[in-house]
């Protein structure tokens, strides 16, 4: 054998050596896990648990790598399916609805476990009497604001019978109708509620206290085993941001105006005490009453509402393990 075929031999000896410990080292090597991307879904005070646990610096601090993302609410459930997103911060209503059809999302945690609106009514409305048979700016059935609307009713002793219900979209349509003139009264909720109220608009009756999944963080169930370190990071982080929030309203205001680009000081500090009221939940507990009164809502829509349970639609293992410390 001349020297040129003994060293192409050697050659393609190494290479039948090592080219299995090359496979072999590719298959076990992890991919690098990209930031935890955690999404809000409206410039909303409600959204503020994330936004302060941004800003505070807590999710640095768990040693989380995050990416804080915000998008159109028709987008969220979609993104978080493609594994897009990992977690969404949001109400109730679209995501029982999605878990009744069959797709997998669930509650991890609840952040704020009321409602917030009131129901509105023009100047010339002084009383619930006053009220009957005129137009009422609403949502479609099945949202959240064709929700709080009946339930208001019904506080004020009243059926949707008793008035004339015109869908029109959500807050900021029924905003702008009783700008108009073209509604008698609506839901509203801050800000816009404390433009309306410095315009004459006058509430009739609070819903503050009501029991209602307002926003909480959701996830994958299938993808548990995959975030379960990150989410209880996440959820300590969300925690200290809550904590801030109380304990330090001049941050508390500083961060409302940057995510909600409101300017006036007046509003900020009523938004700050209105939600301070409403109250965010540092135990990060899901609302079972809540989640039981809408699934009663949408029985009238979704079938299978009617026979489903609260407990289908969130998992506390992970606020479990928060809580105990670990």
């Amino acid at each position: 054998m001349d020297r040129q075929t003994l060293l192409r031999a050697l050659v393609g000896l190494l290479l039948a050596l090592l080219l299995p410990v090359a496979g072999a080292l590719a298959q076990t090597t992890p991919r690098p896990v990209r930031p935890l991307r955690i999404a809000y879904l409206s410039t909303s005070a409600t959204m503020a648990p994330v936004w302060m646990a941004k800003e505070t610096g807590a999710m640095n601090k768990e040693g989380l790598e995050h990416e804080v993302l915000t998008m159109q609410s028709t987008s969220g459930i979609p993104a978080l399916m493609a594994n897009e997103i990992d977690v969404l911060e949001v109400s109730a209503a679209p995501v029982i609805t999605a878990s009744l059809r069959g797709i997998d999302v669930v509650f991890v945690a609840g952040l704020l476990n009321t409602m917030i609106w009131d129901f509105y009514a023009r100047p010339e409305i002084k009383s619930v009497e006053q009220l009957k048979g005129k137009i009422v700016g609403t949502d479609r059935p099945a949202t959240p604001v064709y929700y709080g609307t009946v339930v208001a009713l019904k506080k004020m002793g009243l059926t949707p019978k008793d008035v004339m219900l015109r869908p029109l979209g959500s807050s900021p349509q029924i905003v702008a109708a009783f700008y108009a003139g073209q509604i008698a009264g609506g839901v509203g909720s801050p800000p816009a509620s404390f433009k309306m109220e410095r315009d004459g608009f006058h509430s009739l009756v609070s819903l503050i206290g009501e029991p209602y999944q307002n926003v909480g963080l959701v996830v994958r169930r299938s993808r548990f085993d995959e975030l379960s370190p990150r989410l209880v990071q996440l959820l300590r982080s969300v925690r200290t941001g809550i904590d801030r929030f109380y304990a330090d309203k001049p941050f508390a205001i500083k961060v409302f105006g940057k995510y909600t680009k409101e300017t006036e000081t007046d509003v900020l500090d009523r938004s700050y005490e209105f939600f301070k009221k409403a109250g965010f939940r540092r135990e990060l507990v899901t609302s079972e009453p809540g989640l039981h009164g809408m699934l009663e809502f949408l029985s009238e829509s979704i079938p299978e509402a009617k026979t489903a349970k609260p407990s289908q639609f969130f998992d506390d293992r992970f606020v479990r393990q928060v809580n105990a410390g670990k």
